[in-house]
């Protein structure tokens, strides 16, 4: 079964516009999710809305508040937060080209693959992409999606576009609140040079294959081992080794080959790797 779009509406770059369906880029539907259930029955466990006075209430009871005060709420109903309508909620309009390096990492957000929705958008959506690609840059551009207006990056990939949302400013927190409080210490050289040679032992490519979610996996041999009745033998951690003296630590792990230097990996086909969104996706 197809996936469904996040939001559908049109791409524009200024006169030019064509209909585009958005398509969230990741999928969670591997995720270890686990379900409330009674200790004594065995069954799932409902979430019942409840009025602390009334009790239980029925779902067509339910209204939206919003609350200006403690305790005390605006209602709005579906049709007045319908009726909230801008441009952006069916147009995604391309507004400016910004080189990548201008946009602070802490503002990437989740991405998503857009794409041509109908054979009848295909010319038109080709050309802005092959446009974008001509330009070199990051398009800018808002769109209405889960009741927000989100700021989108939009670059060519293959023989669409992935789209990023962007963070507003007010949901980054500033810096300073947490690295100002850092004492200024000057790094001794040797032992820096030191470390910069730790850091050359493990450099190697970004295989994202190679990339899964380790806890992810115990969960899952977990409920295996409990399904099949057998008891499950937690692998014990690594405890850190402790030492005072960061000098001779620093030595210790200059002098330690790297887990890629004691067992080569084997050669696999390597994936064809993203152009400029690699370091965002990792």
């Amino acid at each position: 079964m197809a996936p469904r779009p996040a939001w559908n509406g049109h791409l524009r770059l200024s006169l030019v516009s064509c209909p585009v369906a958005l398509y969230s880029a990741v999928s969670r539907s591997a995720d270890v999710r686990f379900n409330m259930l009674h200790e004594s029955t065995g069954n799932r466990i409902r979430m019942v809305p409840t009025d602390p006075e009334t009790g239980p209430v029925d779902r067509e009871d339910i209204v939206k508040g919003y609350e200006i005060e403690k305790d005390q709420y605006v209602v709005v109903t579906d049709d007045e937060i319908a009726a909230v309508k801008l441009d952006t909620s069916d147009t995604l309009d391309i507004e400016r080209f910004v080189d990548e390096a201008e946009i602070d990492r802490l503002y990437w957000n989740d991405p998503y693959y857009l794409a041509p929705d109908g054979d009848m958008a295909v010319e038109a959506f080709g050309v802005i992409r092959d446009a974008m690609a001509k330009a070199g840059r990051i398009a800018l551009g808002r769109l209405v999606m889960h009741q927000r207006e989100r700021l989108m990056a939009l670059e060519p990939r293959d023989r669409g576009l992935v789209a990023y949302t962007l963070r507003s400013h007010d949901e980054v927190r500033d810096a300073g609140e947490f690295f100002d409080d850092i004492p200024k210490v000057k790094a001794d050289p040797e032992m820096v040079e030191i470390a910069a040679r730790i850091i050359a032992q493990k450099e190697g490519p970004f295989e994202p294959d190679t990339f899964t979610d380790r806890y992810e996996d115990a969960l899952r041999k977990l409920v295996e081992a409990k399904r099949k009745g057998r008891r499950f033998k937690p692998v014990e951690p690594a405890k850190p080794v402790e030492t005072h003296d960061l000098m001779e630590a620093l030595r210790r792990s200059l002098g330690r080959p790297s887990a890629e230097r004691r067992k080569p990996a084997a050669k696999t086909a390597r994936p064809k790797r993203p152009s400029k969104t690699r370091r965002r996706s990792a």
